[in-house]
């Protein structure tokens, strides 16, 4: 859908035309992004043009960098980048063995043994 309005105004046949749900569906998609602030609408006669608003885009990608620590993604991708070294792996980790005196991890039946009760049916 933001795919769609990228490059300017488009009705909701437009862009339903090119994707694959329904005119309503594209409405009601289009109504949740209005509200969010990231679409504005134009209506003239009986339609109603759609285009993205670069202020609800630019405010949304402010609290994105925020959200994910980025607040300073400009200095971050002016600077050189630096490879981090790879850390080697961990070797492989020995299966932990039980208490002492439990072998039933290592398959040799120390668990309990239960009796079949012999009853009247």
């Amino acid at each position: 859908m933001v795919e769609g309005l990228r490059d300017g105004e488009r009705t909701v046949g437009d862009l339903a035309a090119d994707l694959p749900v329904s005119r309503p569906a594209v409405s009601q998609h289009l109504g949740v992004l209005k509200a969010a602030g990231l679409v504005l609408e134009r209506p003239q006669g009986t339609r109603r043009y759609y285009r993205l608003d670069p202020i609800g885009l630019v405010r949304l990608q402010g609290r994105l960098d925020t959200m994910w620590g980025l607040d300073d993604v400009g200095a971050v991708v002016a600077a050189p980048s630096v490879e981090a070294p790879v850390p080697a792996p961990a070797p492989p980790v020995a299966p932990a063995a039980g208490p002492a005196g439990d072998d039933r991890r290592a398959g040799k039946g120390g668990g309990k043994k239960h009796k079949k009760k012999r009853g009247r049916k």
